[in-house]
């Protein structure tokens, strides 16, 4: 048995270890935006906030319905009244235009998120990945706040459009030398992927998948990008900009040319089983860690996560290290 104070310890170091590697990613989930109820709502709390702002009650009855008969989430509820077909369905665009109404209006502090930025900024290894679950515009803002070049995939001033080739590139300077011509990286910006879709994201039929202001309406007639249907059978089931973002997730977790070596998972209650096959596929690499904080795991979570040997688990209840289980953390 590991003493109480002696887990602490070594959870402490090998944290601070993991954390100083190389290639580290980041998946942000809806507790890294909770800010301790100043900032965005969690995933459960989301329905009971937006369910009086859709006006069709026959469709937020089946929506409760799903939701009562054990639905794990709004997500989830959504995803089991899709047909499968090519064409969404109506309750995932009465669900996304009432969280935008929702969320546009917050102006949270940006004061963590903008050292969270600053920090993995500094990191040594070119264009570090962000990995979120949030539509919200928090790390967006801070970035802008503090100086940080991030990269979302949309290139233009107004009405943005989406190029996934701006990924794959690099930003430097030539310069001449005594070997002759070198290229030198003058900025490593942030990549930020927001796997679910964002506010300010929207889709129109002429002009494609496009970016306007996050506390900004899209233009009529066009589609907001959050929700993405999960289960659709059809071909184009993973549209832009889901396909690409979905794509160098799977990457950069599998198959790169140079995959994350560590995923640190920070307000993510893993509830989402098309984040975690992707994640759980990974851990098969003998050189991959998943470092999990959060302030609680539901038990399900915990039963499934905890005891993988490369899996570091940080909650203020419980933690666990290598498979091992020792006292929680409250502050790491």
């Amino acid at each position: 048995m590991v003493a109480a104070s002696d887990f602490t310890t070594e959870l402490e170091a090998k944290v601070a270890q993991q954390l100083k590697s190389q290639r580290v990613g980041y998946l942000l989930g809806a507790g890294s935006s909770y800010l301790n109820g100043n900032g965005y709502p969690l995933a459960f709390q989301l329905w009971d906030l937006i369910k009086g702002s859709i006006t069709d009650a026959a469709k937020r009855d089946d929506i409760q319905a799903k939701l009562d008969g054990g639905a794990n989430g709004l997500e989830h509820a959504l995803d089991l009244l899709d047909d499968g077909g090519a064409n969404d369905t109506p309750y995932r665009h009465l669900v996304t235009a009432a969280l935008a109404e929702l969320f546009m209006p917050r102006n949270p502090s940006l004061d963590l998120h903008s050292e969270f930025v600053r920090r993995i900024a500094q990191h040594a290894n070119p264009n570090v990945k962000v990995f979120s679950l949030n539509y919200d515009p928090l790390i967006e803002r801070a970035a802008a706040l503090v100086h940080v070049r991030v990269i979302d995939g949309y290139l233009g001033a107004e009405h943005s459009y989406f190029d996934p080739a701006v990924f794959e590139e690099r930003i430097g300077r030539i310069r001449g030398t005594h070997k002759g011509k070198q290229f030198d990286e003058t900025v490593k910006p942030i990549h930020l992927l927001k796997l679910h879709g964002s506010l300010g994201w929207y889709e129109c039929s002429t002009n494609g998948v496009r970016r306007c202001g996050f506390d900004a309406e899209p233009p009529v007639d066009t589609k907001r990008l959050m929700l993405p249907p999960q289960r659709r059978k059809a071909a184009d089931t993973m549209y832009p900009p889901y396909s690409t973002l979905w794509s160098i997730f799977r990457g950069c977790l599998a198959h790169n040319a140079a995959p994350i070596n560590r995923l640190v998972c920070i307000g993510y209650g893993f509830s989402d089983e098309h984040v975690n096959a992707v994640i759980e596929a990974a851990l098969a690499r003998t050189d991959f860690t998943v470092l999990i904080f959060t302030k609680e795991l539901g038990t399900p979570s915990w039963t499934r996560w905890s005891p993988k040997p490369n899996v570091i688990v940080v909650t203020e209840s419980q933690c666990s290290l290598k498979g091992v289980t020792g006292p929680g953390h409250a502050d790491l």
